[in-house]
């Protein structure tokens, strides 16, 4: 069971919201899949257990546990489709929880990234090919689940810290203005040499 206190949505036989994430993810095979730090599944609820720690609402955590689901811009194995498994994954998660998944999954992080911190920043979507400019709280969301994602693969795997540390702090230290104080602290912390 899940140390996490849940209750986004209605789940069945009242499982919590957590639990019922993991279970999917287990289902689809992550903790089968080989990531820095062990198995994607381990990763995943180190990205959540880092976001509960800054004290992000629980959708943002149920995103954080998921957001590998369709794949990443940075990590291309999907548990789910992106365009028919959103609905699977909305009834154990929630809507909102989903909604930033697959933000982070659809990010095209190369055209996206450097304008993220700007009111009028572009999102680019690498499945549709699409851009628009998510409201303030989706960015503030993808800047937080992004620095707790890298941290997690800057603190387990040595080499990608040595070669990609510097530029992870300059991407995260242009996110700042929507980061949390906590997410900003362990940036610095993690990151700075």
């Amino acid at each position: 069971m899940s140390d996490f206190p849940t209750s986004t949505g209605h789940f069945p036989s009242g499982v919590g919201a957590v639990d019922a994430a993991v279970a999917l993810l287990l289902r689809l095979g992550a903790a089968d899949i080989e990531h820095p730090g062990g198995t994607l599944a381990a990763h995943l609820q180190r990205v959540r257990h880092r976001l509960a720690g800054w004290g992000a609402r629980p959708a943002l955590q149920l995103a954080g546990l998921c957001h590998a689901c369709y794949g990443t811009d940075g990590f291309p194995a999907a548990l789910l489709p992106a365009d028919t498994g959103r609905a699977e994954l909305a009834e154990v998660i929630g809507a909102e929880a989903e909604g930033i998944v697959y933000l982070y999954g659809a990010c095209d992080r190369k055209a996206t990234y450097p304008g993220l911190a700007e009111a009028d920043g572009v999102f680019r979507d690498r499945f549709s090919g699409r851009g628009h400019t998510p409201e303030p709280g989706l960015r503030r969301d993808l800047a937080e689940l992004t620095a707790a994602n890298e941290l997690d693969l800057a603190r387990h795997d040595f080499a990608f810290r040595e070669r990609w540390g510097p530029q992870l702090l300059a991407l995260l230290t242009r996110f700042k203005p929507l980061l949390s104080q906590p997410a900003w602290r362990d940036c610095r912390l993690d990151l700075t040499p």
